[in-house]
């Protein structure tokens, strides 16, 4: 066992309630077990994990008065839970929730709720899909439980807002939430990770189980927008029921390195999923995306569109897999990766799969990988627009679609000024495109 596989268990004797030490207990002896992903491994072979090739250890108990600095952060009209540095900050979170809502601190959770959740957890994960989840379990003292009864419609968005603050330096940070939406039900949620601009070395293991019942409807979003000496290893996994719908946005700003793993079990006919990506390294930054739909069941459609523009000497991974069981018959899935290499030096390791076994299906999948069209910017120069804002409208238009799509429109407006910004680093270049 490597040093910091060895820390990571060090730091698994953080106390907790006393119902999660059975799960804290199988974490530890699952991770004992565990051996870190090399090269080798196909799931990681284009991603190397020396950034985690530090120390790392828990961050102390918080003082509710800390300050957050330029942390970025929309501003939302629905509650807002906030933890900083792993812990949870009551005088920056809203209590009011609307009617029918349920969002509770595993700290704070009563027997009935502890149930609940210590049932739920882990039910969305796949064996051997994520080999963090059980380093997740093992550190796992607090977290968040949103639970939206049957026919219940939460009409304003969820924001969890999860940050680091440069406070503590090389700290560690587990991050776990659990949705379930139950029958009929209908919820927004936003999650948002991002640090302030002296935020330190940071490693955050953060996992997200979205249980979404028949006929249910959540618009999940999730903002990578940590900077920086910043490692995140996270993971989504969402299983849905009969008739459920499943739209995400995914988004990852770049630093040291951010692996994220998507999976959606689809158990349920007629269920349909959509989910749109955005990534955007530059400088010496990695993001990387590994997403897999499983049809495991008929009639039920996926569509995948991820989009990365890679800067400097950034490097980018895109691994999208379609899997179709033998019995999911009448299947439609699409999965669209397009790539813009701005620089020379920049990297991008795409691979969509298609895995079917069943034959009366419609699948599409397909990548590519291009730069800035030369004819566009002579084009755009030569009607007086300078170099440099010309390549930032180009840029922006690259990834335009997918931000239009999004359909909260508070968050669509805290994204379009970021997005902008993160291509011209002199705000005047935005001018033709905010």
């Amino acid at each position: 066992m490597n040093d910091f596989m060895q820390q990571a268990l060090a730091a698994a004797a953080r106390s907790a309630p006393p119902w999660l030490e059975p799960l804290q207990a199988r974490g530890r002896e699952a991770w004992s077990k565990t051996s870190l992903p090399t090269r080798k491994t196909e799931a990681w072979k284009y991603t190397s994990l020396q950034a985690l090739q530090k120390t790392f250890s828990a961050a102390p108990t918080q003082s509710a008065g800390s300050p957050l600095g330029d942390v970025p952060l929309p501003e939302l009209s629905g509650p807002t839970l906030v933890f900083t540095d792993g812990h949870y900050r009551a005088d920056l979170s809203t209590t009011e929730l609307p009617a029918g809502l349920r969002l509770v601190r595993f700290a704070d959770a009563t027997s009935d709720q502890a149930e609940r959740i210590a049932a739920a957890l882990g039910s969305a994960i796949l064996p051997g899909r994520h080999v963090f989840a059980p380093l997740n379990d093992a550190t796992l003292t607090d977290g968040v439980f949103m639970d939206v009864p049957a026919n219940t419609r939460i009409e304003t968005p969820v924001h969890i807002a999860w940050l680091t603050t440069g406070q503590h330096e090389s700290i560690s940070v587990t991050q776990r939430l659990l949705v379930c939406l139950g029958e009929n039900s209908g919820a927004t949620l936003v999650e948002s990770f991002a640090n302030t601009a002296t935020g330190g070395t940071a490693f955050t293991n953060g996992l997200t189980e979205l249980l979404i019942g028949r006929g249910a409807q959540l618009n999940h979003y999730r903002l990578h927008l940590e900077q920086g000496d910043v490692v995140h290893i996270g993971g989504v996994h969402a299983r849905q029921e009969a008739d459920s719908v499943l739209n995400g946005f995914h988004l990852a700003l770049g630093s040291a390195l951010k692996r994220i793993d998507l999976v959606v079990n689809q158990q349920g006919p007629g269920a349909h999923c959509a989910v749109d990506g955005l990534y955007l390294p530059r400088g010496t930054e990695t993001v990387d995306y590994h997403t897999c739909i499983e049809h495991a069941v008929p009639h039920c459609t996926s569509r995948e569109r991820f989009r990365g523009i890679i800067a400097d000497e950034a490097s980018a991974v895109f691994n999208g897999r379609i899997h179709i069981h033998p019995q999911a018959q009448k299947t439609r899935a699409e999965l669209s990766n397009k790539n813009l290499l701005t620089s020379n030096k920049a990297e991008i390791n795409t691979k969509p799969e298609l895995e079917i076994y069943a034959d009366d299906v419609q699948c599409a999948h397909g990548a590519t990988v291009a730069q800035l069209d030369p004819l566009t910017l002579h084009y755009l120069r030569t009607r007086g627009v300078p170099r440099d804002e010309a390549e930032v409208m180009l840029s922006y238009g690259f990834i335009n679609e997918l931000v239009e799509a999004v359909e909260q429109a508070e968050l669509q407006a805290f994204l379009k000024p970021l997005l902008a910004h993160r291509f011209a680093r002199d705000s005047r270049l935005t001018r033709h495109i905010l």
